[in-house]
């Protein structure tokens, strides 16, 4: 096939130079200005289609190098074409693998800059196409114009860490079940999440951290399942169009950012989480779409000896992150979804990727991650890294920068282990509920540092940490090889959903233990969507490719289990009502602690037993500002245990929670909480207390 396809008779539609800035297509009143970076091209061709079915395109332009192209950027303006056009390009020069460079003529390849992207019906057999040529089946680039969105002056909610719970949840996962009661088209959308802001705020809920909206490939998965997750990224820009009611990529624009007014409105920021580490053109062996078919050196590690990539991300291929042209594409990215989208923070899937070299090493001072760290169009939001990567990169304390905050993964696995009874797991369980000052006491860093989190997407939901001592993922037909093996879990007794009442009873109090951990730890916590109301996967701990009831949200289950929901929502109120934990995030961690007294307690006052084998411990906790005290006991221990209680000067203690009472009884609003009269109180084995002292005539 030659490049060269001639330009089409058609005297409305014409073209001039153009220029090489901004990159993409850029609309005017006069038509669209398009400029992509390809540095080793020999030749360019820009196509225009008129639907996505289209097996050929209605006009093409073929590029001149000594007119369209400056440095490594080749432009062109079309006029007369706007909002809505669809188009592609195609770039001819070397194939040399060990070089980085893989240009192959017959592949019509997506604009890397795309704000929108359509699918052909047929899109599914361009993963199989090998060599030759995609046209019948490739994807589409959309010119947007984004014309202005009616924000009714909504503003971000703008909320410090101090005061943050984020929900992490899948945009179609939270209503997509029949028994959501979203209507359809809504169900699964993002107009279906407008639906459940009530739900949110009865959850005391701050932000929603979105898992990926950027459009991803729904085909990037074992056969007859689809990537339900979305980790699976084709464009940096482009908002996933499956989301929208109309399956319409331009349309999708408009709902996302209805989306986001309406959960401003309602005081609740956005966080999206983003996906920069790698790509669905997967390793050597996978397709081109993009990125492999432009400049495929500027956007990926590739083995210099062999042409094979570099597999960082586990899923095939790394991205070179830190590479001039990808790491401005990243920030282009981020200051489009926070000006454009305006969205309020993100969250990195897989960072440690992101502070690797050329050659894959880690480094000390990687640009990118300084690039976002100081970037003033970045300066309000809020910017999470899972802090690891999938090569055994872990930086979890370590991470570069003072606004970076981290998702502690060692929070997740300590607090787990404590409630389940390990030894050895006292003094860390101590230092994770004090926000970490082990992992981040020395480094200065804020209280906030640490993102608190029993469960997230990836791994157990929280019933199932308590119903399955082994992963069961084989519905992903990959024979259970799949997923985490180190769970940190426990069935209690019997594998799976049970009916035996004993079990099921310490089931549902150990929820309740770690999510009250979870709340009353410093740090910002993160609840798993679902959790709340126990939520299971039968015990599948990766369910990526499970698009089905299997990873839904169960609305069910807020009837079930309306106690623990009621739990939930309490704890969130305590956390913003109680002021001893109020706690300053424009100090650092240690200057915090060292102002805040602060002392432990086993069975008797100011005896904690921090042996290997113990499995319990309490502290009392005095505000430096306003003397209030909270008392807290865990017993991680299988019986009960009987502590005293440390002498409260001119205060009545007042029991706020007990897990291990049934509901109401189990937790109550700080204003009515009962007076507990005795100086001891008997805790129920894998239980947990906590009283406030208030004084005899406070509310």
């Amino acid at each position: 096939m030659d490049l060269a396809v001639g330009i089409a008779k058609q005297p409305d539609i014409y073209s001039w130079p153009g220029k090489a800035h901004p990159l993409g297509a850029t609309v005017d009143e006069e038509g669209v200005n398009f400029s992509l970076y390809s540095k080793d091209a020999t030749q360019v061709v820009l196509h225009l289609f008129h639907h996505r079915n289209d097996n050929e395109p209605f006009l093409s332009f073929d590029l001149d190098p000594s007119i369209h192209k400056r440095g490594h950027y080749w432009f062109v303006f079309i006029a007369n074409i706007a909002h809505g056009q669809l188009y592609a390009f195609q770039a001819d020069g070397p194939w040399q693998p060990k070089q980085g460079l893989r240009f192959d003529k017959e592949k019509v390849l997506i604009d890397p800059y795309s704000h929108a992207i359509c699918f052909s019906d047929n899109y599914q057999r361009s993963r199989a196409i090998g060599a030759g040529s995609n046209m019948d089946t490739c994807m589409k680039s959309v010119v947007v114009d984004h014309q202005t969105f009616d924000w009714q002056g909504s503003q971000s909610p703008r909320h410090s860490l101090t005061d943050t719970v984020i929900y992490e949840m899948h945009v179609a996962g939270f209503t997509q079940h029949p028994n959501s009661g979203v209507k359809q088209p809504k169900r699964g959308t993002y107009a279906g999440i407008i639906d459940k802001i009530p739900y949110l705020l009865s959850l005391g809920v701050t932000a929603v951290e979105l898992m990926p909206v950027q459009q991803f490939d729904t085909s990037d998965a074992p056969e007859g399942r689809d990537n339900y997750w979305g980790y699976s990224p084709i464009n940096f820009f482009a908002v996933h169009a499956d989301y929208s009611v109309a399956n319409d990529p331009l349309v999708a624009i408009n709902e996302f950012k209805l989306l986001v007014r309406e959960l401003h409105k309602a005081g609740i920021e956005v966080i999206l989480d983003v996906v920069f580490n790698h790509t669905a053109e997967g390793d050597e062996n996978g397709p081109t779409f993009c990125f492999k078919g432009l400049q495929n050196s500027a956007y990926y590690l590739t083995n210099k000896e062999t042409g094979e990539y570099a597999n960082y991300s586990g899923c095939g291929n790394t991205c070179n992150a830190n590479h001039s042209v990808l790491r401005r594409m990243i920030i282009d990215a981020l200051h489009y979804w926070v000006t454009e989208m305006k969205v309020d923070g993100f969250r990195f899937d897989l960072a440690s990727v992101l502070a690797r070299d050329s050659e894959g090493n880690p480094m000390r001072q990687p640009p990118l991650l300084w690039s976002i760290d100081s970037d003033p169009i970045l300066s309000s939001t809020k910017i999470i890294a899972e802090a690891w990567d999938a090569a055994g990169l872990y930086q979890v304390g370590s991470f570069i920068g003072d606004r970076w905050n981290e998702w502690n993964g060692k929070y997740r696995d300590d607090v787990r282990a404590f409630w389940r009874g390990d030894s050895n797991s006292v003094g860390v369980f101590a230092s994770r509920i004090l926000g970490s000052p082990d992992i981040y006491g020395c480094q200065h860093h804020s209280p906030h540092r640490s993102v608190n989190f029993i469960c997230a997407h990836d791994g157990f939901t929280l019933n199932d940490l308590v119903s399955y001592n082994e992963k069961h993922n084989w519905a992903n037909g990959e024979e259970n090889r799949d997923g985490d093996n180190h769970n940190v879990s426990c069935n209690y007794g019997i594998e799976g959903p049970t009916e035996i009442a004993e079990i099921e009873s310490l089931r549902h109090r150990q929820c309740k233990n770690m999510l009250a951990t979870l709340f009353l730890s410093l740090g910002t916590p993160m609840i798993n969507m679902g959790d709340e109301v126990r939520r299971t996967q039968q015990g599948n701990n990766n369910a990526y490719c499970q698009n089905n009831e299997l990873s839904w949200f169960d609305w069910d289950l807020v009837g079930q289990h309306a106690d623990l929901y009621r739990f939930v929502s309490l704890l969130s109120q305590l956390r913003s009502a109680e002021p001893t934990l109020e706690w300053n995030m424009h100090r650092s961690l240690a200057s915090v602690l060292d102002s805040v007294e602060i002392c432990w307690h086993g069975v008797e006052p100011q005896q904690p037993d921090w042996g290997e084998r113990s499995h319990s411990l309490a502290l009392t906790v005095i505000h430096p500002l306003t003397n209030d005290e909270l008392y807290v006991v865990c017993n991680a221990y299988w019986d009960p245990l009987e502590f005293t209680i440390p002498d409260c000067d001119q205060s009545d203690w007042h029991l706020v929670i007990d897990t291990a009472a049934d509901s109401p009884h189990d937790i109550y609003a700080v204003d009515d909480a009962p007076r507990y009269p005795q100086n001891s109180i008997l805790v129920k084995g894998r239980s947990m207390v906590v009283m406030v002292a208030k004084t005899p005539d406070s509310p």
